[in-house]
């Protein structure tokens, strides 16, 4: 199975990437600063929901059935484009009361599920596990699928702590910002920026190689 050498490589190589400025990153933080704490550790427990889907779909080899159809990456790119500048869209429209009653923040089940489509539609983020993953699998060890799987696992975990941290520190900072005038606009602008940023991230992404 994996040595603790492995394990500590893979773990070095995973926080470096963490480290490194992304669209989780972008994600987790925005809406840390927009909805709070709560939306922060919403938005790291959707992507490492999608972490764990992308684990399964490439130790089941269903990643790299997708990716040797050229034309996916380009339907997800701009699949996940649009989704991005529809929550773009939905960050810059004010929250409208019901019927009397104050209006109500996002709900922690939805900042989650939105957390988890937007990783889930990033072909990037799909090839990132076909391509990385692997890297870390000894052969000679057997089980390659049990090995992928656990790979996955630590990897998932590992950014619900570090995206929690991230979420948490955003959040608070956030909170802190709510007591300024207009602070609720200036929120949801930063929101919408982030997102439309995101989309165009997407849009501009050139397809791999056929090496890759």
């Amino acid at each position: 199975m994996i040595t603790a050498t492995t394990l500590s490589l893979f773990l070095f190589a995973v926080l470096a990437l963490f480290l490194s400025p992304g669209p989780n990153m972008a994600f987790v933080l925005s809406h840390g600063l927009a909805h709070g704490v709560r939306g922060g550790f919403a938005a790291a427990v959707g992507i490492s929901a999608a972490d764990l889907v992308h684990t399964l779909l490439a130790a089941g080899g269903v990643t790299a059935l997708v990716a040797a159809w050229p034309p996916s990456f380009d339907v997800l790119r701009y699949a996940g484009a649009l989704y991005l500048l529809w929550l773009a869209w939905q960050a810059m429209r004010p929250a409208i009361p019901r019927k009397g009653r104050p209006a109500q923040p996002l709900s922690f089940v939805r900042i989650a599920r939105m957390a988890l489509l937007n990783n889930l539609v990033n072909p990037k983020a799909l090839l990132f596990f076909m391509v990385f993953l692997p890297q870390f699998v000894d052969q000679a060890r057997g089980h390659v699928t049990l090995q992928l799987l656990l790979l996955g696992l630590t990897l998932s975990a590992a950014a619900l702590v570090f995206n929690t941290l991230l979420g948490a520190c955003s959040g608070q900072l956030g909170r802190s910002l709510q007591a300024r005038p207009g602070a609720a606009k200036c929120q949801r602008a930063l929101l919408a920026l982030v997102m439309l940023g995101l989309a165009l991230r997407l849009l501009l992404l050139e397809r791999p190689s056929p090496k890759i």
